[in-house]
């Protein structure tokens, strides 16, 4: 197991299980736009990737960070250092929630919370290496880039309704972020993927 990707999952399940029951530490930790606008509070930014709304919202994330992660935490070690997956998975906290805290940072009844922006960028960067690999939908084997056409299709449909309390948005900006950030940090990676494209069988 990577060391980091350990020290994510951690930090996640054990600040996540003590605020299912602690309403002060979401209060404290979640995504408020007042609080960054007006208190200066920033960490929120972060933070609020480390709350879930329940237990399946936690176990979802967790599990998808976990099987992708490792992969990407290699990747990124590989070619940034020993720090490359953590300021990746940091990034995409902050650049997947920015747009939706930037539209809504003068409204009090906003609040945000959970990792799945960060979760969609280590996703969609494992897209790139592995197009073709099979992901578990529903039990049933998708090919990676079917899996992602998909997903941003019903995530534009959903962000463009504007229904649930799903932040769609946020899912959206961390794919994007998950691609230009393994591009910008290791060039090759996009004839690559390219090439793969034109070879569904290799």
């Amino acid at each position: 197991m990577p060391i980091t990707l350990l020290i994510i999952l951690a930090a996640t399940c054990i600040v996540s299980f003590m605020a299912f029951n602690n309403r002060r530490l979401i209060d404290d930790l979640i995504l408020w736009p007042p609080a960054i606008e007006r208190k200066k509070e920033y960490y929120r930014l972060v933070t609020y990737g480390l709350i879930h709304a329940d237990g399946m919202h936690l176990l979802f994330n967790m599990l998808t960070l976990f099987f992708f992660g490792r992969v990407m935490e290699s990747f990124f070690t590989a070619i940034l250092g020993a720090f490359g997956f953590g300021l990746f998975y940091l990034g995409g906290l902050i650049i997947s929630i920015l747009p939706t805290y930037l539209k809504n940072r003068r409204n009090s009844n906003y609040h945000s919370l959970g990792a799945s922006g960060a979760v969609s960028a280590v996703l969609f960067a494992y897209v790139l290496l592995e197009p073709w690999a099979r992901i578990l939908v529903w039990f049933v084997p998708v090919p990676a880039i079917i899996y992602a056409v998909l997903y941003v299709g019903y995530s534009i449909y959903m962000d463009q309704r504007g229904q649930g309390n799903i932040n769609h948005s946020a899912h959206l900006w961390g794919a994007a972020y998950g691609v230009i950030f393994t591009v910008v940090a290791y060039p090759p990676v996009l004839p690559r993927f390219l090439g793969a494209l034109l070879q569904p069988g290799m």
